[in-house]
């Protein structure tokens, strides 16, 4: 494997593992999902939330942080948690939420947001300030 396709790799297979997980967990029939008792709507969308939250920052690492590249990294996960949600309308027992796609938006705002001021506050203690 030459160092570019390694480099791709690394920087783009944390996206593509993420994006499979949701797919996967979007593909289970309502029959075959966990039930989590009392906690059990905490759980999934606090699930919802997370992996989102995770794409975000493995597409931040892809891309980088840059203006542009946070606004492509929102876009690109309202996208998917868009087309995620009519996949799963397809699924016996499961339907689309749009509550769903606002809980993912807000782990990818959050996500967009913690990285960015993580790198900025990096930045000013390698400056010295």
């Amino acid at each position: 494997m030459t160092a570019a396709c390694r480099s791709l790799v690394l920087r783009w297979g944390p996206v593509i593992l993420i994006m499979e997980i949701i797919f996967l967990a979007s593909a289970t029939p309502s029959t075959e999902m966990l039930d989590f008792g009392v906690i059990d709507l905490l759980v999934k969308k606090g699930g919802h939330f997370t992996v989102y939250w995770l794409l975000a920052l493995a597409c931040l690492r892809g891309m980088g942080d840059t203006p542009q590249g946070r606004w492509l990294v929102v876009g690109w996960c309202l996208l998917y948690a868009i087309s995620d949600e009519v996949h799963q309308s397809f699924v016996s027992g499961r339907n689309a939420a749009v509550v769903d796609v606002m809980i993912d938006m807000t782990g990818v705002l959050f996500a967009v947001w913690l990285y960015h001021h993580f790198k900025r506050v990096q930045h000013m203690v390698n400056a010295g300030m």
